[in-house]
């Protein structure tokens, strides 16, 4: 099949270099979503995770402090004493933490960033029941969607952050990542 020659002139020329211009778009757009995304991450979430991740530790290892946060009704039960959770509690507090420090430094560095992206995605699951279940939220910290008030902590804030999430899963991280780097240096 021969290519045909553009339009001359009118509609159909405005319409054959508007589908030019797609065509263009859509070959750059995981390079430009995925680093976008990552930078969208840096700036607004991952001090965020850091933050919340040395609330959970202290000189001599985990805090009592992360195992309140991540078990509040099994901490209060245990008469805040860390000791008296299982080897599961232990676990699931220590991985917890390690994972706000890691998978936030994975996706700014682009590195394994769709694997990280699916991480963060079942961290905020994870932390958004914990809000909701072990801390006991009410209704105006949990929102409700399409209510016409974009400021609720758990449906609002963390769709939009799990959409961040969701971008860098399906276009990994784009143009100055280390998975890039990689694949380039090993491929």
């Amino acid at each position: 099949m021969t290519d045909l020659a553009p339009p001359a002139a009118g509609v159909p020329a405005l319409l054959f270099q508007l589908d030019r211009a797609e065509a263009a778009m859509t070959a750059r757009a995981p390079a430009v979503l995925g680093l976008t995304g990552r930078i969208v991450f840096a700036a607004t979430l991952a001090g965020f995770f850091w933050s919340s991740a040395l609330t959970k530790i202290d000189s001599f290892g985990l805090s009592l402090n992360a195992y309140a946060q991540i078990f509040p009704r099994a901490m209060e039960a245990a008469g805040y004493d860390a000791g008296q959770l299982g080897f599961f509690a232990h676990l699931v507090v220590a991985a917890g933490t390690a994972a706000e420090f890691v998978l936030p430094l994975l996706l700014i560095l682009g590195l394994f960033t769709r694997l990280a992206a699916l991480g963060m995605i079942g961290f905020l699951l994870v932390v958004s029941l914990t809000d909701i279940l072990g801390h006991g939220v009410d209704a105006t910290a949990i929102g409700a969607l399409f209510d016409r008030q974009p400021d609720a902590p758990i449906l609002d804030q963390r769709l939009l952050w799990g959409f961040v999430m969701v971008v860098l899963v399906f276009t990994g991280g784009g143009a100055l990542s280390l998975d890039r780097w990689l694949r380039r240096r090993l491929g």
